[in-house]
């Protein structure tokens, strides 16, 4: 019988998405010696080297990276073929791949996710936490399920379906202002998760123009949005930081550094903190779609579709 050539193609994947055949042992819980034999003797199947070994960190192989593409491929079949037979159990069985940038893997999915638990304990239910872009990529592979971002991720490759809307809100340390004389504009925290609702009116924000600004890096949709808002009010914002994470610029707030725009979604998930003053925005800009992000044309398992009717419920 001809040797099946993508035997032994899971250690050669786990190198390749770990970079190096050391971390890919310990994911694998085996030796490194036992990883590299494996590799070699995928190689020897493949008939050409995989990987690079002389660069650092480990690179591919033009045959390595058709291999991988192959690979892949074999896992996404395999995939969607195990969906539906897990289909035809209910949801007695099955599996489901979520995936996050930080702000979500960190406040948004983890509720969500054991309460799926204590409805489907049968389901396996994994998180994938990493850049919008990499996630983008890890769904066209059909590595995950569910990508849960903003509603400038994606494109055409996906299927998109919006859970909430959420608001910009303007986070100031309390020593950079007179609260009494900006009262009436402060939303309390309980207010934070229904601002649009509250009844407290926008702020002004040119009252913010000489102050200094903690935003994101220039390429973060949040970063756009608070220089077209402070446009929008005849002013550059001075920005002292950069980060690249809302939960880092919201804390250099909290910690007195600067002003900063940051989603409702956060500050709601959030112990309220004393030392900033949270202010409602107006314009469109100040508003932006919650979406699920699903691969176009893939098909949809009975535990996307549970997790989906939960999130709608729990409103994300």
């Amino acid at each position: 019988m001809e040797e099946n050539i993508f035997q032994g193609m899971e250690y050669v994947y786990e190198v390749y998405r770990q970079g190096s055949f050391q971390k890919a042992a310990e994911k694998l819980f085996i030796s490194q010696p036992s990883v590299s034999a494996s590799v070699r003797r995928a190689e020897e199947r493949a008939g050409c080297c995989l990987f690079d070994r002389s660069m650092k960190p480990l690179q591919l192989t033009e045959c390595g990276r058709h291999y991988i593409d192959a690979v892949e491929r074999i896992i996404a079949i395999e995939r969607e073929f195990s969906e539906f037979v897990n289909d035809r159990d209910g949801l007695k069985r099955g599996s489901l791949v979520l995936g996050g940038s930080s702000l979500f893997s960190s406040l948004v999915l983890p509720p969500l996710m054991g309460e799926f638990r204590r409805r489907y304990p049968q389901v396996s239910l994994e998180l994938v936490e990493d850049t919008t872009a990499n996630l983008e990529d890890l769904l066209l592979k059909g590595s995950i399920d569910i990508m849960l971002d903003y509603e400038t991720a994606g494109g055409e490759a996906f299927d998109s379906e919006v859970l909430e809307e959420e608001r910009i809100i303007l986070s100031v340390p309390k020593s950079f202002i007179d609260c009494d004389r900006l009262k009436k504009y402060i939303l309390d925290p309980s207010e934070i998760s229904k601002a649009g609702e509250s009844g407290v009116p926008a702020v002004p924000l040119r009252e913010f123009k000489n102050m200094p600004f903690v935003l994101l890096k220039p390429a973060n949709d949040s970063r756009r949005r608070a220089e077209q808002i402070c446009a929008g009010y005849g002013f550059e914002p001075q920005v002292i930081m950069e980060f690249d994470q809302q939960m880092t610029a919201y804390l250099a707030s909290c910690s007195g550094i600067g002003i900063s725009f940051t989603g409702s979604m956060l500050i709601s998930r959030t112990v309220p903190n004393p030392d900033v003053c949270c202010f409602l925005l107006d314009g469109a800009q100040s508003r932006r779609n919650v979406c699920v992000f699903k691969k176009r044309g893939r098909y949809t398992t009975k535990a996307a579709e549970a997790f989906l009717a939960l999130a709608k419920e729990n409103k994300a």
